[in-house]
């Protein structure tokens, strides 16, 4: 896997975590936008989940 593809998963699973809290205070846009980017480079809804998991047991 490259790196930008794994920063991309990476970042995509923070920016979905920030916005899926109770307050959903950050802007439902840069979630959707990094989710975006991170497909664009070739990783699977599955690889963001799998990262965001990883992200929350860290």
């Amino acid at each position: 896997m490259s790196d930008t593809r794994q920063q991309a998963i990476e970042n995509a699973a923070r920016e979905v975590i920030a916005y899926g809290g109770p307050a959903a205070l950050t802007d439902p846009h840069l979630s959707v936008n990094a989710m975006g980017a991170a497909i664009d480079l070739g990783a699977t809804h599955q690889d963001i989940a799998d990262e965001m998991q990883r992200q929350r047991n860290a």
